[in-house]
């Protein structure tokens, strides 16, 4: 029988209405056009294998002003997706200033949010997470808005600030067909002036590497008593699988985006990133899938970083 897959934020997504905001006036973000030079015919847009959504500067500051200490507790206190682990464990080492929650309102109009990662990269502003964090599946109309990246995230406190998510680029083949679960990120400046990863580091990331070794996998689980509220951590062995790579691990909605690290360095918080939490196997879930990291995933991290 065909293993199914579920994305972490399906559960999620299920929840009350009433932690949609309400009278927030906000249009939808919608795919930058290619833009032809002069004498050249334009380019199709099913041509590109990469989509991008842009927030203009009012949506960005209004993104920064909607997430308030009192909607993120409450956030968090609106899911309950049952017990924490045995395979996930609170994460208790180096604090991970790259890694963060990514707080946005989905689709359906509801608060909710995802885990993402600051990288290496050339604007020194770029965070990877999974693509439905940024935009439903097989949908290309229906996209996420408000969003904000709070690196270092825990129990509340965001050390590092809150920055606002100034692009969300994607694989097309995620906005039509479903398939490659990852996004790259741009984000603002904090306000102070200063690019992200110059406030909170980054992590190397790695395309085109070979599956297996050891994973540390990273997220901001809603299961308790955490709730969203602390880093869990997940360490197995990856292997392929359906075109995907897996591990062991029970986290669920919440952690998708986290990062799989490897060659990870407890005492320096440093690895690789080479995939991030997409689906789980089951409701009862006992492994984590992500996205081999190819080609498509290159030219994604690619034109966010000169974004």
């Amino acid at each position: 029988m065909p293993t199914t897959s579920t994305p972490l934020v399906r559960r999620l997504r299920g929840r009350a209405p009433a932690l949609a905001a309400a009278g927030v006036a906000l249009a939808l973000a919608v795919p930058i056009p290619a833009t032809a030079k002069a004498g050249q015919a334009p380019r199709a847009a099913a041509a590109d294998p990469v989509s991008v959504l842009a927030y203009t500067p009012k949506e960005r500051r209004e993104s920064l002003a909607y997430w308030t200490p009192a909607r993120i507790r409450a956030v968090g206190k609106s899911v309950d997706l049952g017990p924490t682990g045995p395979k996930a464990k609170p994460w208790q080492g180096t604090a991970l200033k790259t890694v963060g929650r990514l707080f946005f309102v989905n689709a359906n109009g509801a608060d909710t949010w995802c885990t993402a990662t600051a990288v290496k990269s050339a604007n020194r502003s770029a965070v990877m997470t999974a693509a439905h964090c940024v935009r439903r599946g097989s949908s290309p109309d229906n996209t996420h808005i408000l969003m904000v990246f709070a690196p270092g995230y825990n129990k509340g406190q965001m050390p590092y600030g809150a920055f606002a998510v100034r692009s969300a680029v994607t694989p097309r083949a995620w906005e039509n067909d479903s398939t490659d679960d990852l996004a790259t990120l741009v984000v603002d400046t904090d306000r102070s002036g200063r690019e992200l990863t110059d406030v909170v580091g980054s992590q190397d990331i790695a395309f085109n590497r070979p599956v297996g070794g050891t994973i540390s996998s990273f997220g901001y689980s809603a299961t308790r008593p955490q709730l969203g509220e602390e880093l869990l951590r997940c360490v197995g062995t990856a292997k392929k699988q359906s075109g995907q790579q897996a591990i062991p691990c029970d986290m669920s909605g919440g952690s998708s985006g986290g990062p799989w690290l490897a060659d990870f360095h407890a005492t320096t918080g440093k690895g690789t990133l080479v995939s991030v939490n997409s689906s789980l196997d089951s409701l009862t879930p006992t492994r984590m899938q992500g996205e081999v990291l190819g080609a498509t995933a290159e030219k994604v991290y690619d034109r966010a970083q000169r974004g």
